[in-house]
């Protein structure tokens, strides 16, 4: 990898670190948390748009102790324990293999959302949750700009490894 491209991929990560970070911060200090919000807009929060084709988006203030959608909320401790050892894994693999770059800025978002999740432990003492998405009637669950990246660089990775096996396949 060239030093512009690991610039551009430490620029990316730092980018998107800094809008979660920011994000849940102003949902922590400046919105009230869901069970506390008034019901002025549905579900609390502030409307960032309200049926829009049949879509209302809006930024609010949910706790969120345990892994997606709260799983293993009971399991809080351990959870940081596991994502942390997740992360160095990974962060050790980016460090000693050679991949192409696309996997690397992959993995590389996986480990800025884990990041920016177990930053959220150390500073709120659970992951903040904001944004709220209802799309024509059905409710997503609420989730951040980590989980986000998260899933971006999951599907990144998936469509990149089917690239590479519809390639290899060609090959004799």
């Amino acid at each position: 990898m060239s030093f512009k491209q690991a610039l551009f991929l430490i620029g990316i990560c730092l980018f998107i670190l800094t809008l979660d970070i920011s994000l849940k911060a102003y949902s922590y200090y400046c919105i009230p948390p869901i069970w506390k919000a008034p019901t002025i807009y549905p579900y609390g929060g502030i409307p960032v748009f309200y049926d829009f084709l049949g879509v209302d988006f809006s930024i609010n203030h949910v706790v969120n102790k345990g892994a997606a959608w709260g799983v293993l909320s009971s399991y809080q401790n351990y959870l940081l324990i596991v994502r942390i050892m997740i992360i160095l894994g990974m962060v050790g693999y980016l460090y000693v293999t050679k991949i192409a770059y696309i996997k690397r800025f992959a993995l590389s978002l996986i480990v800025t959302g884990a990041i920016g999740n177990v930053i959220d432990y150390f500073v709120y003492g659970h992951v903040i949750d904001m944004l709220y998405f209802k799309f024509w009637g059905y409710s997503y669950p609420v989730f951040n700009i980590a989980d986000s990246s998260i899933f971006l660089g999951i599907v990144v990775l998936f469509f990149s490894s089917m690239k590479e096996k519809k390639q290899s396949k060609g090959k004799p």
